[in-house]
Order: C-alpha cells, then structure tokens, then sequence
C-alpha cells in the first residue's frame, strides 16, 4: 500500500541534486536537540559590532552636530555655539554678491569674509557715504560708526582709519541690506528691491560703476541669479511650511488610517483561505480576456488598413515611430505577436494546472497556519523597531563622524599677481593678505583618510545588521510554521508558544549561521554601493567600453543579491527545522528546491504576484477612504463621529495626509503580508520534505492536509488517524 501512495520525484534526473531525504521515525518537527552553528562567524560578529561602538566613541568624542545645524564662520567658529561667538548666532557676509555665482545663497561657503553677529540688519546702509562725510569737513554731517558691521578685533571709530580704507582692508562691510534670518544666514529680505536699489550702494567716484569691496565689478546678471536662487529657496519653504502644518493638523487622523489598513491586511490575510481560488483564477481569466481584446482591436485596424490602397507607401526606418502605425504590417505584427503570447499563456495554464492548484492550496493553507499562530502577525513589529532603532543609530553615528573632522582652510579673492593662487590650503591665524583682497576662508571640515575608512565601515556595519534582522526575522517564523506543519493532529500537536520556542532556539544555537548569511549579502550591497558611486563618477566619461562594462556588473551584482536572498530565507527555514550549518542547509535548501524546480517556479511567481495584488488591494481601499474623507464628502462622519473624533480638518493640500496614508498603509501592509509569504515558503519546503520522507503508509504517514495530498496525488493508509 505504502509504495502505491508514493510520489515520485518530479524530474526524471533529480538525482543529480541529491538523495532525497529519508524516513526517520524520531522528527516530528523542528528538533530540540541541536548544538550552536557557525560559532566563528557568531564571533567575528560580535567583535565587528564593537567596532562600530568603538568608531561610535571616537565619532562621539570628536563630532559635533552643530556644524552641520548652525553656520560656521570664515575663521571656523560655530555661530551661536563656539565661546567666542556664542551670543551671535548669525552669520553675515561682507559682500553677498560673492555667492551669486554659487548654486544657491545658501552654499556653506562664499569668497567673502564671513562673521558671527547678534542680529542681522535692519535697513539698507551705504558705506561710501560714509567716506563722503568723513573727507568733508564742511559737512554738519558726522559718520555714523555705530551702523559699521566689522571684523570681530577691529573698532572702526578708534581704528584711526577712514571708511574707504576699512573697506578696502576688507576689515569692514562696505554695504549691506536689510536681511532675514534664513537657517542662521543673514539673506537680503527682498532680493527684487535689493536688484533695484544696489546700482546706489557701492560706486566708483569717476564712472559710477557698481563694484565690490575689492573694487570688482558686479554684474547684474549675478544679481538675478541670486534673486532666482533665493526665489525658488523661499517657494519651497513656503510649501515646505504648508505641508508641515497639513502634517500636524492630521496627525491623528494618520493614525487612524495606518490602524485601519492594519485592520483590513488581518481581515483580507484571513479571507484568503476562503478567496485564494477564485482571486487567482480571476487574475488569469482577466489576463486572457485582455490579450483577447487587444488581438481584436488590433486586428480590426489591421483589416481597416488594409482596405486601403498603400502600394504608394515605401517601408523606411525613421525615427517618428508614429509613421509605423499608418502601416497594415505593424497592426499585423502586433495581432501575431499578442496571440502567440496568449496561446503560450493558455498552454502553460493546461500544464501547470495541477502546480496552480498547489499554489492555491498553499495559500489557504497559509492563511491557516497564520490563523493557528497568531502571535506571528504581532511579531514582526519587534525587528522593525530594532531596524529603526538601527538606523537612527546610524543616522546619529554617521553626523557625529560626519563633523569629525577639523576645519579647513583656503585662498580665496587672490589678484592674478599674489605668490598663492586660489584654492591652496592656508593658516587662518597666521595669515595676512598685505592689503591685496586675498583670503584664507573657512572651507569645510576634513579629517584624515582614516575617517573615510570608518565611513565605509559604518555603512557596511548598516548593511550587515540589518540583515541580520531580517535574517532573524525570518528563522523566527519559519520556526513556528514549521511547528504547525509537523503537527501531525492541528491543532492539538503545535507548541504552546511556538514564536518564542522558535526566538529561544535561534539566539540559543543559530546567531552565527545568520551573521553568515547576513554576511554575504551585505558584502554584495556594498560592492553595489561602489559600483553605483563609480557609474557616478563615470557620468562624464567618453570610454564607452568602461561604462558598458559598469551597467553590466551592476546587473549582474543586481541578480546575484535577488538569488542570495532567496536561498538565504530558504536555508533560514532549513536550520530552524533540522539546526544544521548555514551552508548544508543551503545546499540541502537548494537541492530540494531543484529536485522540484517546476513547482517552485510556478509558486514563487503565483503567489508574489498575489501578495502584490493583496497590498495594492489594501492600499488603494484605505486610499480612497482617505480621500473622501480629506476632502469632506463622508456626510455622516460630520453626522456621527465629529463631535468624538474631531471635525475634518481644512488643509492647504489634502493630497499630502492623503499620500502619507497610503505609504504607512503599504508598509503595514507588507509586514503582514511578509509573514504570510513566509507562512507559504515555509510550507512549501515541509511539503516538499513529506513528499520525499514519507509514504503514506501506516508507518510513514504524510503529514499534509487533504487538499494538499489531493493535489500531490497522494494519500495516507486508512488506517493512519485522521487529522
């Protein structure tokens, strides 16, 4: 009886990728007695996890975050935060016409001299007027020293030097303008009104020329750059403020979005044992009912077309490839092509119809084991929050050793004849331009290539735990499916609390079987990394060759992480049920999967597609909620519901709550449905193993349910005890 219910393997050279597995009476599920896996990687682990909070002290000891939140001065002070500038928290340029040239006026750096002050002014000033009142002395006029904006050491009133010369020394501002506080920059209020009234500012006494401190002449053209550049700065702001106070006005609302999509993602996970059927065959019957319409519409224009007389009409490549569609050839073209595709398509379906049902099966059974364990929809929550706290510590990590580094200096604004070109690095304390309009700027800050080091190390520390969470992730619930497949009586056999037996198994024996394989991905997203930053660096190359060589390390580098992932969650599985070493599992993971290569192309694809359909599904049903709801067309809401909840909001964008909705909707949404398709992964590697470790017979039942062995073709002795 037992050799009668055996099913074959599925090809006829499986051999080749290994024994299949054999009976033993002693497994009924995912062993207790198992020894720590992959110990050396367990421990490189830990050490590299020291190292980052080594390189996490050093960042600590040495950054600081305020460089990058508050300006930093030509001598390298921190406005606001230094001892010396710490009540001037603003930073003023000499001449703001030295940053038209950069992107935006709000560069880190221009070639100007730049101080911390107290506030930013308040009126427009003109230096050169002052000079007029200091060089007549018929004048009743006196100069007005208290309007000066000077270097920190100097004091213009008792300099004993006339205004035209403090400007000339660059000692002090020659005119600035009326300014607002932008990200602690003093930028002018109304760029337009400063254009219009700049050309009375700084003028040269024989032509009235508008020049600079360093009597440089300034375009206007500069001038409207500037303009343009702060112009679109403040409309982003503008909308920047907008959407944050949409965002604060909704807050609460978003909450209660994000908890309706985690309602309907439990409500459709549980449906699926009942709707996974007719979903899938409905997706199939579309997809022929569509290929179906586009052969007749395009043998229709085919027909149309060729009812006229185009004997006059010379084929020729061309590049309007509208022309194509006045041709009866393309719409021909186009009817072949669609109906050779549907024709595959229907084939496939003949064959694979038995595999399609296994699908299905495998998703109600899914939706079960899900059901049976349902502490497993709650468990992801917990490597999210360590992947977030992960990446807020890398956030943090990377600023502090971002700001590691000491200020930099440079030459800037030097004459054609100065012994120093532009550019070369230079002592601020020790520097003196001798009157000539040269520089030595604050540039940025840099360490040694050391730091650099660290940043790769961080980065690839980023990579690798997080994988590793995920990769614990996954073991942790392929540790409790399995438990529920191996039951032999559902639901009386599964483990009490078969989450946190399988937790305790995989950080008791299995830390380092995860570092390993969380190790290999991350060094192929680093290798990525690096590829993407020399495509980056490539940008503007002429050497064809090395750029068609880069895309195709990229894509190969691309489908080598897909592959890995893939037999990584595999090889999890593997270990959480038998605790071997992360490359037998893979192998025997990989052989398995090869011994049965049609099934699991049919089933890989079937039900990521489905999973997909289920969290658009999901998403698009909270996002329209949503925005009925922003846009106040739920009547009863107002009705019933307001007075508790709180009236609708009037918002400036109602798509912004909207779109946020949607995102937050998707990302809980694929936590549940990452569980199911483990659910799925998982059962389909114990049906597998059934298949190969047992018969059927008395002795070695199938542990599968019914549906499932209806679909192998296989069935268990009448005398085994039904499930």
């Amino acid at each position: 009886m037992g050799e009668d219910n055996k099913v074959a393997p599925e090809d006829a050279d499986s051999k080749k990728y290994g024994e299949p597995a054999k009976y033993d009476p002693t497994f009924k599920g995912p062993i207790a007695n198992r020894s720590c896996t992959d110990i050396i990687c367990c421990v490189i682990f830990i050490v590299f996890i020291a190292g980052m909070f080594a390189v996490g002290y050093f960042a600590w000891s040495n950054g600081n975050p305020y460089k990058l939140i508050y300006a930093t001065d030509g001598r390298g002070q921190i406005c606001g935060y230094d001892t010396l500038v710490a009540d001037k928290p603003y930073l003023f340029y000499f001449d703001i016409t030295a940053c038209a040239s950069a992107a935006s006026l709000l560069e880190l750096q221009c070639p100007t001299t730049q101080i911390c002050v107290s506030k930013c002014p308040t009126e427009n000033w003109v230096g050169y007027l002052e000079e007029v009142k200091y060089q007549d002395p018929t004048t009743t006029l006196s100069v007005e020293w208290t309007k000066f904006i000077c270097d920190y050491d100097i004091d213009a009133e008792n300099s004993g030097k006339s205004p035209l010369t403090l400007f000339e020394d660059d000692e002090c501002a020659s005119y600035y303008l009326e300014s607002s506080d932008l990200y602690g920059r003093c930028i002018p209020s109304f760029i337009v009104t400063a254009v219009e009234a700049a050309s009375g500012l700084i003028t040269d006494s024989s032509n009235h020329t508008l020049v600079d401190a360093n009597n440089q002449t300034i375009s206007l053209d500069d001038l409207e750059a500037a303009q343009i550049a702060l112009a679109y700065y403040i409309n982003a702001r503008a909308i920047a403020d907008k959407v944050f106070d949409d965002i604060t006005e909704t807050w609460t609302f978003l909450i209660g979005g994000a908890v309706i999509g985690m309602l309907i993602s439990f409500i459709f996970i549980v449906l699926m044992r009942w709707i996974a059927g007719i979903v899938v065959w409905l997706i199939i019957i579309l997809l022929f009912l569509l290929l179906a319409l586009g052969i007749y519409l395009c043998y229709t224009e085919y027909a149309e077309l060729a009812s006229v007389d185009t004997s006059s009409i010379e084929f020729e490549f061309t590049t309007n490839l509208t022309s194509y569609l006045d041709m009866k050839e393309t719409w021909l073209a186009f009817t072949i092509i669609l109906g050779v595709v549907l024709a595959i398509l229907i084939l496939i379906v003949i064959f694979l119809f038995k595999r399609i049902r296994l699908a299905i099966a495998l998703i109600k059974e899914g939706s079960r084991a899900v059901s049976s364990c349902m502490f497993t929809l709650l468990w992801p929550v917990i490597p999210f929050l360590l992947e977030v706290a992960l990446f807020a510590f890398w956030i943090v990590l990377a600023v502090y050793l971002a700001t590691s580094g000491s200020a930099t200096y440079a030459i800037a604004n030097a004459p054609t004849d100065y012994p120093i070109a532009n550019g070369t690095s230079c002592d601020v304390t020790l520097f003196d331009g001798n009157n000539t309009g040269a520089q030595c700027i604050f540039v940025e800050y840099s360490g040694d290539p050391n730091l650099f080091r660290m940043q790769i190390y961080i980065l690839f520390g980023l990579f690798w735990i997080m994988n590793f969470i995920v990769a614990l992730d996954q073991i942790v619930l392929a540790g409790a499916f399995a438990s529920y497949y191996w039951a032999f009586t559902k639901p009386k056999d599964i483990p009490v609390f078969p989450v946190s037996y399988s937790l305790g198994r995989s950080l008791r024996y299995h830390l380092g079987s995860l570092a390993f394989g969380s190790f290999i991905i991350a060094v192929i997203q680093i290798i990525r990394v690096m590829l993407e930053y020399l495509d980056h660096k490539l940008k503007g190359s002429e050497n064809k060759v090395a750029k068609f060589l880069l895309k195709c390390m990229k894509c190969c580098f691309w489908c080598l992480e897909k592959f890995m992932k893939f037999l990584n969650k595999n090889a999890y599985i593997m270990i959480a049920v038998y605790g071997k070493n992360f490359c037998t599992s893979a192998k025997n993971a990989f052989f398995l999967l090869m011994r049965n290569i049609v099934r699991v192309v049919v089933l890989d694809k079937i039900t990521d597609f489905l999973l997909f359909l289920g969290k658009l599904m999901v998403t698009a049903a909270v996002g329209t909620l949503a925005y009925f709801f922003f846009t106040n067309q739920i009547s009863w809401y107002e009705t019933y519901l307001s007075d508790y909840l709180g009236s609708v909001p009037t918002l400036n964008y109602y798509w912004i709550p909207m779109i946020i909705i949607c995102i937050l909707t998707y990302l809980i949404a694929s936590i549940f449905f990452s569980v199911y398709n483990m659910a799925i992964d998982t059962l389909f590697l114990c049906f597998l193993e059934d298949l190969e470790r047992h018969d059927g017979s008395a002795e070695k039942p199938y542990y599968m349910s019914k549906e499932l062995m209806n679909i192998a073709g296989a069935k268990n002795d009448k005398n085994v005890k039904k499930k």
